[in-house]
C-alpha cells in the first residue's frame, strides 16, 4: 500500500455540524475501502487565492492515509458528487510526515 495525503475545501457556509460528518464520512470510506487513515488535520477556515464557485473562504479538511488505488477510486467518486465540497487534491508520498501541523491553531 502507498501513503496519501488527501485536503479537501468545503463550503464556508457550512455549520459544525455537517463539517464533521463529512470529517467521518471520508474517514469510514476511507477504512472500509481498504485503506487505513493514519492522521486527520482540521485546518479550519482559511482564505481561498481566488474565488472558487463564488467563495473567497473553505474549510480546510487534511487527511493522511495508507491506500491502493481501490480507496483512491472510492474518495475521486464520492467527492465528485458531493455538492458541499468545492475542490480536493490527493498526492501521493512514500513516507508521510505525522509529526508537523503546518496550519496547527496556536493555543
Amino acid at each position: 500500500m502507498a501513503f496519501y495525503e488527501n485536503t479537501i475545501v468545503a463550503k464556508q457556509d457550512l455549520a459544525e455540524k455537517e463539517i464533521k460528518s463529512i470529517i467521518d464520512k471520508y474517514n469510514k470510506l476511507i477504512n472500509d475501502s481498504s485503506g487505513k487513515v493514519v492522521k486527520i488535520e482540521e485546518w479550519g477556515l482559511l482564505n481561498l487565492a481566488n474565488k472558487i464557485k463564488n467563495y473567497k473562504k473553505g474549510f480546510y479538511i487534511h487527511y493522511k492515509f495508507e491506500g491502493n488505488k481501490n480507496t483512491l477510486e472510492e474518495i475521486e467518486k464520492k467527492i465528485r458528487v458531493d455538492s458541499s465540497i468545492i475542490r480536493h487534491l490527493t498526492v501521493k508520498y512514500r513516507k508521510l510526515d505525522t509529526e508537523n501541523e503546518f496550519f496547527k491553531k496556536d493555543k
